[in-house]
C-alpha cells in the first residue's frame, strides 16, 4: 500500500529530476548561443577543382573560370594530381630527381600545350582538327583562356602534395601573376565560404 510519506518522497524526486534537466537545457542554450555564428557562403565566389589534364576538361575549366571572372565574382582554381602537369612551363625539368620523379616527367604532359584530349584525340590527330577549328571559328584557345584567366585576376593554387608526388618543382611551372601553394585544409576552408565549387 502507498502511503502519503511514499507519494512524498516520489513527488520531490520528480521535482529534483526536472529541476536538473531544466539546470542542462539552460547550459546547453547557453553554451549555443556563446558559439560564433558560422559565415553565410558567398555567392560571389567560385572554386574550380582541377583533377584532369585533358586539354578538353582544362578548356572547360578557364572558359567557366574567365567567365565567371567577367561577370564580377571571385575565382579560385585548385590544381591538383594530374592536373598540376598542366601548369607546367615546357622548358624541361628542373633539379635533382629520383627516377620515379623524373619518370613522371617523361610520361606527364610537359605543358598545357602537350595536353591530349580526353576523347577523339586519335594520336594527335584530333587535337590538330580542335586546334583548327578553334582558330577558324576565332575561339580563344588553351594559352590565350590562361592569360585572360591571369589578366580577370583568377587565382590559381596548386596542390603540394601532388607537386611533392611527382617531383615538380616550382621552378618548372608557368609564370602566373596569381599563382600560390597551398594544401587541402586551406582549400577546404575556401570551399566553406563559397557557395559554387566545382569538380573538373
Amino acid at each position: 500500500m502507498t502511503t502519503v510519506t511514499d507519494y512524498s518522497q516520489d513527488v520531490t524526486t520528480d521535482v529534483l529530476s526536472g529541476t536538473e534537466r531544466f539546470r542542462e537545457l539552460e547550459q546547453r542554450i547557453s553554451e549555443l548561443e556563446q558559439r560564433q555564428p558560422r559565415e553565410a557562403s558567398d555567392p560571389n565566389r567560385l572554386n574550380l577543382l582541377v583533377f584532369e589534364a585533358h586539354r578538353d576538361r582544362l578548356l572547360a575549366a578557364f572558359v567557366m573560370a574567365t567567365g565567371a571572372a567577367a561577370c564580377g565574382m571571385e575565382v579560385t582554381m585548385f590544381f591538383t594530381f594530374w592536373g598540376t602537369t598542366a601548369l607546367k612551363n615546357g622548358a624541361g625539368q628542373f633539379g635533382r630527381k629520383t627516377l620515379v620523379e623524373r619518370a613522371f616527367g617523361w610520361m606527364l604532359p610537359g605543358s598545357a600545350n602537350q595536353t591530349k584530349l580526353s576523347q577523339m584525340d586519335m594520336c594527335g590527330m584530333g587535337r590538330m582538327l580542335m586546334s583548327r577549328e578553334m582558330k577558324k571559328k576565332n575561339i580563344a584557345d588553351l594559352g590565350q583562356l590562361i592569360q585572360t584567366a591571369a589578366e580577370l585576376g583568377v587565382k590559381i593554387q596548386v596542390c603540394e602534395m601532388s607537386m611533392q608526388l611527382m617531383g615538380i618543382r616550382r621552378e618548372e611551372l608557368i609564370d602566373y601573376p596569381n599563382l600560390s601553394f597551398c594544401g587541402v585544409a586551406a582549400f577546404a576552408e575556401q570551399t566553406a565560404q563559397a557557395n559554387t565549387t566545382l569538380f573538373i
